[in-house]
């Protein structure tokens, strides 16, 4: 009988049935606090040049500047020094994914960083960073702290549900490839910038013998111009970041660019009938912050890179969606 009590022991330890233990519960989903959090750390732990500060997933998928590399890789070597006063945060509970937007240190020198992380079960299983390096010191001044409207709270009446905001965004890009400002909904006050230089908004020229140029235009008024015709596809257009609490939603995209037509002809802005585009064809892979509020889109912050044209997204090799 002895034998048959211990024989029994010895197959209940084998099933994990001799001393029950409670499961470990999963982590819980990454909120809005846990996400800027995660943001704050993974750029400290580049920083610091150590992978290991930071919650990755063994499989962590990591993309840089479009190309495939390993946590360790990339930034993760060059990076001095974190962000200070330019920093905007783009928190997605739904998605589990977070985007970022800041100005950092590499090798000593300002760059402008967009950043993207997913998190699933506690781990950050995608990484993505696009840098714009080369900052012109007109750029910079723009770059100091973030706009006002960017970083304010909507008020909860002008406040887009997410899945709409998600809409709103992706409208930008058809609005620009058919140069057709009505194709997004605009604010009248909408301004753009791109690697910090104002390129919507601008003051006219302040002789009376300068010509006006489209920069001066709004953000609808300007696509209207024609000025973007070059701009023939933009794929991927990867917009699943948005926070309806700050109206950001966050977009990942690469525009295409064949320069195939060495001139632009310029609608409606007086004295200016055609711009010169002696340019070889490029690829821009981009980051765009929108502000959207009472459903329109009143900030644009955006950023980018040239890149070969025709470049792969770098996404390929993890079978990630990216059409």
């Amino acid at each position: 009988m002895k034998n048959l009590v211990k024989a029994v022991a010895v197959v209940l330890v084998f099933c994990g049935m001799a001393a029950p233990r409670q499961a470990e519960a999963a982590p819980a989903s990454c909120n809005r606090a846990c996400l800027v959090k995660t943001v704050d750390v993974y750029l400290a732990a580049v920083v610091a040049h150590d992978p290991s500060k930071v919650k990755l997933s063994p499989n962590v998928e990591f993309v840089e500047n479009i190309t495939p590399m390993k946590p360790g890789e990339g930034l993760w070597k060059t990076a001095t020094a974190g962000p200070t006063t330019f920093k905007i945060y783009v928190p997605d509970p739904v998605s589990e994914e977070v985007g970022f937007l800041g100005v950092i240190e590499e090798s000593g020198k300002p760059i402008e960083l967009a950043l993207r992380l997913k998190i699933r079960n506690g781990q950050i299983t995608e990484a993505e960073h696009l840098i714009a390096r080369n900052l012109s010191e007109a750029s910079l001044k723009n770059l100091q702290a973030p706009r006002a409207g960017l970083l304010a709270t909507v008020p909860p009446a002008e406040r887009v549900p997410r899945e709409e905001m998600l809409k709103i965004a992706l409208s930008y890009y058809t609005a620009l490839t058919t140069s057709n400002g009505a194709a997004a909904p605009f604010a009248d006050d909408c301004v753009r910038r791109e690697n910090g230089r104002q390129t919507t908004g601008n003051p006219p020229p302040a002789t009376p013998s300068g010509l006006p140029s489209t920069g001066a235009l709004g953000c609808a008024a300007q696509l209207n111009t024609h000025v973007f015709d070059y701009i023939k596809r933009i794929e991927p257009r990867r917009v699943e970041i948005a926070d309806p609490e700050t109206g950001l939603a966050f977009g990942l995209s690469q525009f295409r660019q064949p320069m195939t037509e060495k001139t632009e002809q310029i609608v409606g802005v007086p004295g200016v009938d055609h711009v010169d585009m002696n340019f070889k064809p490029f690829d821009l892979p981009a980051a765009h912050i929108f502000k959207i509020s009472g459903g329109k889109i009143h900030e644009i912050e955006a950023m980018g890179f040239t890149a070969p044209y025709d470049s792969k997204t770098g996404w390929e090799q993890y079978d990630r969606e990216t059409k």
